[in-house]
């Protein structure tokens, strides 16, 4: 069996999928490994090290693609290394099958197995696949750091022969992942931290952290089968608008993170509430990508509205990509683990299987 991950477009995508550690995980159980030259050296990993851990450098694309039998990538490859698909290849990374449908039908026309990891069902099994949670852990850390760094004022409380210098307040919206990394990881520097979240499960877990959670009155529990978030209600909403709009002007820091899955991101910040923020205050939103959790969201720009700053990147993970590498790879080797009939060292699609029935798009 030949394992092959392509060249990111690293403008885009600086994150690679199979890092020396996992590349001398897949030759442990008998899989030959093709990388192209200087796949991982932006991020130190040098074809030498590769090479070291038994995989084969070849310069030509095609014909790396020709050779393989699974490609691992992060995201959807080009049309233009598409077209070098052949059938009966098993295409595995972050496919968002929303967004490329189309481009994902043509693929399946070719007899090509598509799977994308962000539809892995939230089971104890698929913990060690779970792109999500890994990827999202280090968004949650990253965006407070970005946002602290943006705002012109101390995060602890300091007492001062000179006077005493408050503690930031922050309040992170959507307490998943990312939201309750945010919370840990802003708590730990010193700020005064409240959350808010849709699922009621969430209160237990942010008290947990140390932080405050803010209960809409008459609270409905919007929480999928799937342990995902779900739409909330127009009265909700409502609830949830009023209880932020005043939270917000006693707020420094937002980090926003609600997303569901396969939609548009819900804008709960809204432009009046923005109007009412304290001028200094800054909004990290990890939701940009998806249209944002505010009124005035644009990925990659700083905005600047009444002295609010208000952030969001197309991929925040290219700031943390060694790290980002380092679990997205062993996610994915744990996937390709389960994919492998080991006996007859071949693909065995077991559709009985949870995890690979959810994650293939057919």
């Amino acid at each position: 069996m030949k394992i092959v991950s392509l060249s990111e477009n690293r403008d885009l995508e600086k994150r690679v999928a199979i890092t020396p550690e996992t590349a001398k995980k897949y030759t442990s159980i008998g899989f030959e490994v093709f990388l192209p030259e200087n796949y991982g050296l932006h991020l130190g990993f040098n074809d030498e090290e590769y090479i070291s851990q038994g995989v084969n450098i070849i310069n030509d694309e095609k014909d790396l693609i020709q050779r393989s039998d699974i490609i691992v990538q992060i995201g959807l490859p080009s049309d233009e290394k598409l077209s070098n698909f052949k059938e009966n290849q098993n295409l595995i990374g972050v496919l968002n099958p929303y967004l490329n449908k189309d481009r994902l039908h043509n693929l399946n026309k070719k007899k090509i197995n598509n799977f994308s990891l962000e539809l892995l069902p939230r089971i104890t099994r698929a913990q060690s696949m779970d792109i999500l949670s890994s990827q999202a852990n280090l968004a949650g850390y990253k965006a407070v750091i970005e946002s602290f760094a943006n705002f012109e004022k101390a995060i602890p409380m300091m007492m001062t022969a000179a006077g005493t210098v408050p503690a930031a307040k922050v309040l992170v919206v959507g307490a998943g992942v990312a939201g309750l990394q945010a919370i840990a990881t802003a708590k730990r520097m010193g700020a005064i931290v409240f959350a808010t979240d849709v699922r009621m499960a969430s209160k237990e877990q942010v008290e947990s952290l140390g932080g405050k959670f803010l209960t809409v009155e008459g609270a409905e529990n919007l929480e999928t089968e799937g342990g995902y978030a779900k739409e909330a209600s127009e009265d909700f909403k409502k609830k949830q608008e009023d209880l932020l709009g005043e939270t917000l002007k006693k707020i420094d820091i937002v980090i926003c993170t609600a997303l569901i899955p396969g939609k548009k991101a819900p804008i709960i910040i809204k432009e009046n509430m923005i109007n009412n923020m304290q001028s200094g205050s800054v909004i990290y939103d990890l939701a940009a990508i998806q249209g944002g959790n505010t009124a005035l969201t644009k990925v990659d720009e700083l905005i600047e509205k009444n002295g609010v700053k208000i952030m969001g990147e197309m991929n925040i993970l290219n700031k943390l990509p060694i790290s980002a590498s380092t679990l997205y790879a062993k996610n994915v080797f744990n996937f390709v683990s389960n994919l492998l009939d080991k006996e007859n060292n071949k693909i065995n699609i077991n559709l009985e299987d949870e995890i690979i029935k959810k994650t293939l798009i057919r």
